[in-house]
């Protein structure tokens, strides 16, 4: 392991505790015979009182992000994360190249749901010696799209198919140019949620239906034949919490503020949340301060400070995290609309 107060750090970061839905998929041998496995994948759940149950180690001596200390009878050992197993992408996202701490600010930030690709050590050694590029080892794009549609003329810009007698399985033809195309709709996707809700027990009459009552605006989940079959052979479930969210109207914002002389230059309330619940909003920020500078809006709601999740903290909480760095903070934030937006539609917890 790492010495001193670097190791100290590294297990205070990240000591998740892993609830996993579907096995992973079994490791195989590369068709080239050089003893290079197949990377496994597990999408990992959890509750917001548990943690995933494994350590991520930078290891002296020892290349990559290293699965460590796992934990007995958890569920990421009865489910097959192996000590020593690389981590090789974060939701889709190749990391292996990454620095340690922002791998783990990236695990951190998924909240209760993550998808990892994992490599065991002995094929990430024998891959590395041979001069893989492991990036290659792992599909391009496995995020299936949250897309919001707004109704023109023409209507919604797709239309939907489904067997006979079946419910829930409908693929979407996209009218070139049109409402859908221009949200991101990919041409002959599933459909797997329409506002939030899934339409797995939906028939192609219950679905119609609910469009119709969805008015001028729409917001589906939804994912391409190939990320379709990636989860399908794999026997993992498509869910929300692993969408990519980068085709909605509405955007976070990552605030970087650096103390001045008269502090950042902001009040943080404690309020009640348009969805419930309570939540921590940024108010009073003073003209010409290092809030102000940072882009800080009235109204803003925080939620997440220095890479971490506030998910569950109270206000004095959220306090010490900010105050946990001397002269500096990162807040990741939404301003109102798009916090109303994401709840209204059922994806609140997919900001992050």
């Amino acid at each position: 392991g790492l010495e001193g107060d670097k190791m100290s750090i590294i297990k205070f970061e990240f000591d998740p505790k892993i609830g996993i839905d579907n096995p992973a998929l079994t490791l195989t041998e590369d068709t080239d015979g050089e003893g290079v496995g197949e990377p496994r994948f597990y999408l990992l759940t959890k509750d917001s009182t548990e943690t995933f149950g494994f350590c991520l180690h930078e290891e002296l001596g020892c290349q990559g992000h290293v699965i460590r200390q796992i934990e007995l009878g958890g569920v990421a050992q009865r489910r097959g994360l192996q000590d020593g197993d690389r981590l090789l992408q974060v939701n889709g996202h190749f990391v292996d190249h990454m620095d340690h701490l922002r791998v783990v600010q990236k695990i951190k930030a998924s909240g209760n749901q993550v998808l990892l690709a994992v490599l065991d050590g002995d094929s990430y050694e024998a891959a590395k010696s041979l001069g893989r590029d492991l990036s290659r080892m792992l599909p391009d794009d496995i995020r299936p799209r949250l897309c919001h549609v707004t109704r023109d003329r023409s209507g919604f810009g797709f239309s939907v198919s489904c067997p006979e007698g079946t419910k829930g399985t409908f693929q979407l033809s996209v009218l070139q140019d049109g409402p859908a195309d221009r949200a991101g709709v990919p041409p002959g996707s599933w459909l797997l949620e329409l506002n939030g809700d899934s339409v797995k027990s939906y028939s192609h009459t219950q679905l119609t239906k609910k469009l119709k009552q969805s008015g001028n605006k729409v917001t589906l989940l939804v994912a391409s034949s190939a990320v379709e079959e990636f989860y399908r052979l794999r026997g993992l479930r498509v869910t929300a919490a692993l969408a990519d969210t980068s085709r909605l109207p509405f955007k976070v914002r990552e605030l970087h503020l650096v103390k001045g002389p008269a502090g950042y230059g902001f009040l943080l309330k404690e309020d009640d949340c348009s969805s419930g619940g309570v939540g921590q909003f940024l108010w009073d920020v003073d003209v010409g301060l290092p809030a102000e500078q940072a882009g800080m809006r009235e109204g803003d709601r925080v939620l997440a400070v220095n890479g971490e999740s506030i998910e569950g903290l109270d206000h004095e909480q959220t306090v010490h995290r900010i105050r946990a760095r001397e002269d500096q903070v990162t807040l990741l934030v939404i301003d109102p609309a798009g916090d109303e937006f994401y709840h209204s539609v059922g994806f609140g917890g997919l900001v992050l």
